[in-house]
């Protein structure tokens, strides 16, 4: 089990992402209007990447456009390399005014941002957004199309997410340490240029640059999960260029990574005693018929087992505690899972660990002949650069269990020691954690789920208190963001934003 990633938006997230949306009448001013926008000055060394032109030629699906963009590698030093970005879009099909382009952004770090346009948000937004709005995409630098960070084979990759994760003794503990800096030297050893250029300020603003090549005054943007760290960091960094911005399923860039880490501890828990509680009303559930306490000290007690004795899956792998708890977690992302989770889990239960092990598969990208996607080198990279480490070392983090494992007494233990990941990590960390004000944006939606694994709702409300133009948009339910999940309050709500610029009312419940 691997938490870096945790940020992230799922794969059937993915899939199900703004198919169910209420459309709403043109009408308003274009966001790309200049008018209250304060001239900004590029800075020389920059102007090329600001005035360069696209190419663009057909890819994918009919009707989509492709290109490559050029940013600094180094923007301290953006004479010395380039960086080569790819781009996507598809553009406004009409009827009504264009109002520009709408960057989009899945989460991660690490998710393809292009995957997901050409996948999904292309096709599933709803359609006014789409008739108005160019959908566009970039993979941030490091992540799968834009120069990927590459750390480790598959079969490398395949021993390391086996590894224990709630180590028992001391020989344990230096296994896991083991395997953290070999996954470090593995990343240092094939990707040592772009690794310390990977930061989500230096992705903020390549977007800024893609803005400007695309003709837009100001940015209009909705991100999820990660997303939401870097459509504030660009708030941030360009306060007078961002212009509707949707940060769904929100994090608190104000948290150091142990807060942080610890924080998801306790949403994976609330996420989990939601599926319990739903599991312990069926005949079917594998977790009994008690109490989601009861269900939870079950699913426990199926974790020691798998630690003692991993279980057959049908392959050369066999299910551990660590790949049967990532698989459970990538369950909590939808709601809409959970009904695999419970038959996965009545497998595993059996002897039979196929259907948890293809739960954890989908989380980690690994493909079936595998071959993994560079989401978790792309996330790490990301992460230990943005953060310092949540610990240094194995002493800090068997301090700190008790705080997580109150946190869940589920999965705190194992999320604590995976915390641990950055500690042996090549590059030093570049940010620290602050409050976002992004003082002279215009109107920001925040958005927050009351019962949301991966970014605590309770994030939500910290970030848009911390931006000075912050409205939060609530979303009572559960699963990983909201947009275009089947509320149409927040649909409408997210909607009336994008294309008439009015946001929802600050502190705005639906369910």
């Amino acid at each position: 089990m691997d938490t870096r990633h945790l940020i992230r938006i799922s794969a059937t997230a993915l899939a199900t992402a703004g198919l169910l949306v209420s459309g709403c009448s043109p009408g308003g001013t274009s966001p790309s209007a200049s008018a209250s926008a304060p001239r900004q000055t590029v800075p020389a060394a920059l102007k090329t990447y600001y005035a360069q032109k696209l190419s663009w030629r057909a890819c994918g699906a009919p009707g989509f456009q492709c290109a490559t963009m050029k940013a600094p590698l180094d923007y301290k030093k953006p004479e010395r390399a380039d960086i080569k970005l790819a781009v996507t879009r598809k553009k406004a099909t009409g009827p009504g005014r264009r109002l520009g382009s709408l960057l989009v952004n899945p989460g991660g770090p690490g998710g393809s941002a292009i995957s997901y346009v050409q996948s999904y948000a292309a096709i599933g937004y709803p359609a006014p957004v789409r008739a108005r709005y160019d959908m566009v995409a970039v993979d941030p630098r490091g992540v799968a199309r834009s120069e990927p960070v590459e750390c480790l084979t598959g079969k490398e990759m395949d021993a390391y997410t086996q590894v224990d994760q709630t180590p028992d003794d001391q020989g344990e503990a230096g296994k896991l340490v083991t395997s953290f800096k070999g996954f470090a030297a593995g990343c240092a050893k094939r990707s040592a240029a772009i690794l310390p250029h990977v930061s989500t300020v230096e992705a903020a603003r390549d977007m800024d640059i893609l803005r400007a090549v695309l003709g837009d005054e100001k940015l209009n943007y909705v991100g999820a999960s990660y997303g939401t760290f870097l459509g504030a960091t660009y708030a941030e960094l360009f306060p007078a260029r961002a212009g509707r911005l949707v940060l769904d399923g929100a994090m608190d860039p104000s948290l150091p990574a142990r807060d942080m880490n610890r924080d998801q501890t306790a949403g994976f828990e609330t996420a989990f005693q939601s599926f319990a509680a739903d599991c312990v009303k069926r005949e079917d559930c594998p977790l009994g018929t008690g109490t989601p306490d009861g269900a939870g000290k079950r699913l426990k007690g199926l974790f020691d087992e798998l630690d003692a004795e991993p279980v057959t899956t049908g392959q050369s792998r066999r299910l551990g505690e660590s790949l049967a708890t990532t698989g459970v977690i990538a369950a909590m992302y939808d709601e809409s899972a959970w009904t695999e989770l419970r038959e996965a889990l009545t497998r595993a239960m059996g002897g039979d660990g196929a259907a948890l092990l293809a739960l954890a598969d989908t989380y980690y990208e690994r493909a079936a002949d595998g071959s993994y996607q560079n989401l978790m080198y792309a996330n790490a990279a990301v992460n230990c650069l943005d953060l310092p480490p949540a610990f240094t070392g194995p002493d800090e983090v068997r301090s700190a269990l008790p705080d997580f494992e109150k946190a869940s007494p589920v999965f705190g233990e194992g999320l604590a020691w995976a915390s641990m990941s950055c500690a042996y990590w090549p590059t030093r960390a570049t940010g620290t954690p602050h409050r976002i004000e992004a003082k002279g944006a215009a109107p920001i939606v925040v958005v927050g789920t009351t019962r949301d694994p991966a970014t605590p709702y309770k994030w939500a409300r910290s970030l848009a208190g911390q931006l000075e133009s912050g409205t939060l948009l609530t979303y009572d339910g559960d699963g990983h963001t909201a947009y275009g999940r089947g509320s149409d309050c927040i649909d409408t709500a997210i909607n009336t934003y994008l294309l008439e610029g009015t946001p929802p009312k600050d502190g705005k419940k639906c369910s």
